[in-house]
């Protein structure tokens, strides 16, 4: 069976994981593997999700589970990112989740923000538990790479509130490098952005997405959307596969900065 989630379309035989470590076919069905399964839990200020815009000053509950749809060489989670459950804590139902969040209202927390790995994945329980979220008057985040079929995220978007997505570079030859697809990215930004608050993170690697006409176009083709999208433009450190990588030049990050602000009103360095 193909499952049709995102644009890989794994072909899955009967008990086979598809790349993402997390659906598989099972008795004939394509059924989350990570349902329910938690590896970090924190509450979290919202600007560390990054967003900076919406509810600032507040806390967020923040969830992750394991596994993810691209193949980053740079990934910041790397441990849950490409596991295969080894690195699971514990499991909540979506009730469990919401009544524990709501317990936390009285520490400054205002919903859930499913984070830390890419949560679309889990795309069923992402879905559950918003729903119970939104009857207990929660707000909804979602943190994600923006990698998932387009009709998926619609049928999200009556339950979340806001996202921050990861543009990763703004080539397709940059997403090939990491098993994704940069159309299918855009359009479900363009797609968010109609009924929910969207931030926009761009982690700039040396080498790798550091071309300043890139960040020029990726600017302008958001203030197409709407010059009001906050930009986040982060600063990389070594990790996983580029350890020998240097971080990132603060010096590139102003530049970067600097032509994006001829674009969008807000444009923010982050891990500076």
């Amino acid at each position: 069976m193909k499952c049709d989630l995102c644009f890989h379309h794994c072909d899955l035989q009967e008990g086979q994981t598809g790349l993402c470590f997390a659906r598989e076919n099972k008795a004939g069905q394509i059924v989350s593997k990570n349902y329910g399964q938690i590896t970090s839990l924190a509450l979290d200020p919202i600007e560390k999700k990054p967003l900076y815009h919406f509810y600032p000053g507040s806390y967020i509950l923040s969830v992750g589970s394991y596994g993810c749809n691209l193949k980053c060489p740079f990934c910041q989670n790397y441990e849950i990112s490409y596991d295969n459950g080894s690195s699971v804590r514990g499991q909540m139902s979506p009730e469990e989740l919401v009544e524990y969040a709501v317990k936390l209202v009285r520490q400054g927390n205002i919903g859930i923000a499913f984070t830390y790995n890419e949560p679309l994945i889990a795309y069923e329980y992402i879905k559950d538990t918003f729903m119970k979220a939104k009857e207990a008057g929660l707000k909804t985040v979602l943190v994600t790479n923006g990698t998932i079929t387009t009709k998926y995220l619609d049928d999200l978007l009556d339950y979340t509130d806001a996202f921050n997505i990861d543009l990763k570079g703004f080539s397709q030859d940059i997403y090939d490098r990491l098993n994704g697809n940069l159309e299918l990215v855009k359009t479900n930004i363009i797609h968010a952005h109609q009924k929910a608050h969207v931030e926009i993170t761009s982690l700039i690697v040396p080498t790798f997405n550091d071309a300043l006409e890139d960040m020029e176009k990726e600017a302008s083709w958001l203030a197409d959307i709407d010059n009001d999208i906050p930009l986040h433009i982060t600063r990389f450190f070594p990790r996983y596969h580029l350890q020998d990588q240097a971080p990132t030049s603060i010096s590139l990050l102003k530049q970067m900065q600097k032509i994006a602000l001829k674009h969008l009103h807000h444009v923010h360095l982050g891990n500076v």
